[in-house]
């Protein structure tokens, strides 16, 4: 029993010195590394050096893809288009807005707007506009869904145009 346990002894070593041996170590010049923890994780982050779910599971590999509502042309043309309307939803992550029951005038009947984002580039069929008209006579409100109607085809070559405008400013800004 004691000849084992000097065995198993004499391979744990063995293995942790070939182990040790394999590891080669970068030299490091700490005069050109950052100080303060939050300068660090700026160059990491600058550099696509970093640990998250998807980069310890292999998904993640290459660098960082940041994207904001402020940098998606698409966002930022249909909540200018939409401004005047209220809105009861603007989820950027999940790509929809949806606008509350409109009407001018008080009148009996209101619109409601949803609008789908399916992708990111400037491009008609990447939206998904649905018009809902409402009805109300003496307490009684019926919803309609509006299909290939004026106000979904309007609103989705205007809010085409303004994002082609806006992409076109945010390009000639980066070049200068």
């Amino acid at each position: 029993m004691k000849f084992f346990k000097i065995l198993i002894l004499f391979f744990l070593i063995l293995n942790l010195s070939l182990l040790n041996s394999c590891i080669k170590f970068k030299k490091v010049d700490q005069r050109n590394m950052p100080d303060g923890a939050a300068a660090k994780a700026r160059k990491n982050i600058e550099e696509g050096k970093g640990a998250g779910i998807s980069s310890i599971l292999g998904r993640g590999v290459g660098g960082t893809n940041y994207e904001f509502s402020t940098s998606n042309p698409m966002w930022r043309a249909s909540l200018e288009i939409l401004d005047f309307l209220p809105l009861t939803t603007v989820d950027y992550s999940g790509g929809i807005i949806i606008t509350d029951w409109y009407s001018e005038n008080n009148s009996d009947e209101s619109i409601k707007i949803s609008i789908r984002f399916l992708s990111n580039e400037v491009r008609a069929d990447n939206l998904k506009i649905i018009v809902h008209k409402k009805q109300c006579t003496q307490g009684n409100c019926k919803i309609n869904l509006l299909k290939n109607n004026t106000i979904s085809s309007e609103l989705l070559s205007s809010i085409v145009r303004k994002a082609a405008t806006l992409e076109k400013e945010s390009k000639k800004k980066k070049k200068k």
